[in-house]
Parts: structure tokens; sequence; C-alpha cells
């Protein structure tokens, strides 16, 4: 492939356009199933109920420490899937191209998903390509569709009790500020990467567990936003301990010079599960037995006599943590 940027002739379904799909994404995604001449995919998942999901990816920068808008792609979709009991089989992937963008990097992105989907045993079995004229697109977007076979019981909101305890997986607001950093839209610099990773070792875990009742990844709105879900759809309270909370020096540090706080923004390799108190103790070792959950803690409970999202201060006071509104770091994922 000759070409060093993308054109509007790489999305009219000429020889350009074949080209850029063969020699490019063709090239990493190739598998048995991906059939770049046929309008759909047929699939053999095997037996079990099948679970099926969709996500969008707009990110900024397209490229941030500790991954990009590919490997996100792949992360972002395939953890919905695993949050909600499923192991991740097929994805599609549409790629919308802004006109001017340099292939070079798109060769990157696309790699790089390549990588995270094979990480994973997931493969892209079906996808299409836009390209947008030069000003009506940030680079790259990305939209996806993922498939998995459900491996444990059903995870739902309404499983959740009084008095489950509340575990994440590790550090909380490592992906939003590194976006953030990358961006240097506030002089600052640092070494902070994103947590952008798969989650199912920690789901596959976490399903052993009769008691577990409930997962989510923490993404846009982060861990406050899942509780508020949470307080609205079972009308239950959740007491969180600020001291048991994991956030990083450096993410700490970013957010009291500009204001954020950790408990809105988002993490795409964490999760937040719901489990019977007398197991949380059990999930937490097993998941601080690898690597992706050596830095997990128990944060907090669900309490049917508050009717609020409250966080037990350090100093010992009390503070609401109310729905998320204003989205302090947008177009993060």
């Amino acid at each position: 492939m000759q070409d060093t940027h993308i054109s509007l002739a790489h999305g009219n379904g000429g020889r350009y356009m074949r080209e850029l799909i063969e020699e490019l994404f063709a090239k990493y995604l190739g598998n048995p199933e991906l059939d770049v001449q046929a309008d759909a995919a047929t699939i053999n998942p095997g037996d079990g109920q099948l679970l099926f999901t969709t996500d969008g990816f707009t990110v900024q920068p397209l490229e941030f420490p500790g991954g990009n808008i590919g490997s996100l792609a792949v992360h972002g979709t395939a953890n919905d899937l695993a949050v909600a009991g499923a192991v991740p089989k097929y994805l599609s992937l549409n790629a919308f191209i802004e006109e001017g963008m340099e292939i070079a990097v798109l060769e990157r992105i696309i790699r790089s998903l390549a990588e995270a989907a094979a990480a994973i045993d997931v493969k892209v079995v079906a996808g299409d390509t836009k390209v947008l004229r030069r000003g009506e697109g940030g680079g790259l977007y990305l939209a996806t569709a993922g498939i998995g076979v459900r491996q444990g019981a059903t995870m739902s909101i309404g499983n959740i009790q009084d008095g489950d305890a509340i575990v994440v997986s590790g550090p909380v607001g490592d992906h939003g500020i590194a976006v953030m950093l990358a961006r240097e839209e506030f002089g600052l610099q640092g070494d902070i990467q994103s947590d952008a990773a798969s989650v199912l070792n920690l789901t596959t875990r976490a399903l052993q567990f009769d008691g577990l009742h409930f997962m989510r990844d923490p993404t846009r709105g982060g861990i406050a936003t899942v509780c508020s879900e949470i307080q609205r759809a079972t009308g239950m309270g959740i007491r969180l301990q600020e001291n048991d909370l994991p956030v990083r020096d450096a993410v700490q540090s970013v957010c009291d010079m500009l204001g954020y706080d950790p408990m809105y923004l988002a993490c795409e390799g964490r999760v937040v599960a719901f489990i019977e108190a007398g197991q949380a103790d059990d999930l937490l070792q097993a998941w601080k037995r690898i690597d992706e959950g050596r830095e997990a803690a128990i944060i907090g409970s669900v309490d049917r006599n508050i009717q609020q999202v409250i966080m037990q201060t350090e100093l010992g006071g009390e503070r609401l943590l109310d729905e998320l509104e204003d989205d302090p770091l947008p177009r993060i994922c």
C-alpha cells in the first residue's frame, strides 16, 4: 500500500478502499470467520446462552499512555460482556476514518486492536469502513458489536441484596487522568498509564462464587456513577469508605490540583463486584493472587437504611456522591 494518508477515495467502494481493507485491516484481523467479500458472518459460538453488546469509541487523543483507540475498543466491548458473565467470542468493527489521517497511525491502531483481541481469543468477524471529509471527525471513530457465551449465573442489579460488600479490582481513575495528561491541555506531565485492559481473568474468578450478585466495569462516570445507578434501581443506599478506596498518589495529586474527584473518573480495566459479605474476603484474595487484581480492595457495602450514596471521609465525616451531571473529561473512551 503506497498511500501515506487517507483520502476520500479510500471510502468510495473502489480500488483504494479494497486495498485499505485487504492490506491493512485484513492483514491484522484475518481469521477463518472473516470474509472481507461477504456481507454477513457465520459464527459458531458453541453451547451456551449468547450475550450481545455494542459500543462506540471517540477518545482523544487516539493514542495515550497505556493504549490507543484500537485496544480500547476491544477491551471496552469485551469487558461489557465479561462483567455480564460471558466469555467474549466475536466482534464486529466499523471504522470511521477522517480524510487526511496518516496511514501509519491507522496501522498502529489496527495492529494494537488485533493484538488485544488475540490476547483474549476474540475474533473480529465482520466490519465496515467509511471515510469522513476532513474536519468532520476526530481522526478516527470506531464502533463495535460483541457476542459472548454466558459462563455463569445471570448478573442483574435486581440480585443485589442489603449488606452486600462492594469490591473493586484495582486503583480507580487511571484511565481518565492518563488521557487528560496526554492532551497536554493543562501543562502537566506524568507517567500515569491507562488501566485499559481485559477484565476476563477477574470476572472468571468472581463467577466461581455463588454469593456474587452483580458486576460492572466503571467506565464513564466512574464508581460514583455505578453506585448511583444501583441506588436508583434498588432503592437501597451505598456506604463507601474513603480510606479503603485505592487511588494512586499521582492520580490523586492531579485531581487535587485540577479539582477532579477520582470517584467520577473513568476506568477501563477494573471491575466493581457486589457480593455477599461473607464471601467478600475470599473474592478479594482470589483477585489479589492474579496480576490484574493485586491492588483490589473492599470499599463499602449496600445499606437499605439509607437512600443515598454516602462516602465516609478520612476525617470521619460524610459526603454525598450525587449523580454525575457535567462530564469532567469528555471523549475519554
